[in-house]
């Protein structure tokens, strides 16, 4: 199962979730990380480690609310 994670403007590219996620699908960026979309499962653990709470689950058509 892949996920679809929304990363907003709250994140301030600490790196919490890139070094929580077992799978590695996060990635650094200039300003927040980005998500290989083909390598994550789902587990969701970035969102629940994100201090700032800026990673949320999208739902259809890529709106937050998973």
């Amino acid at each position: 199962m892949t996920a679809t994670l929304l990363i907003d403007g709250r994140c301030t590219a600490c790196g919490a979730c890139l070094a929580t996620c077992p799978e590695r699908a996060l990635v650094r960026a200039p300003l927040r990380p980005g998500l290989l979309a083909s390598l994550c499962t789902g587990c969701l653990a970035c969102i629940e480690v994100c201090p700032r709470d800026a990673i949320s689950e999208a739902g259809e058509g890529g709106e937050p609310g998973g």
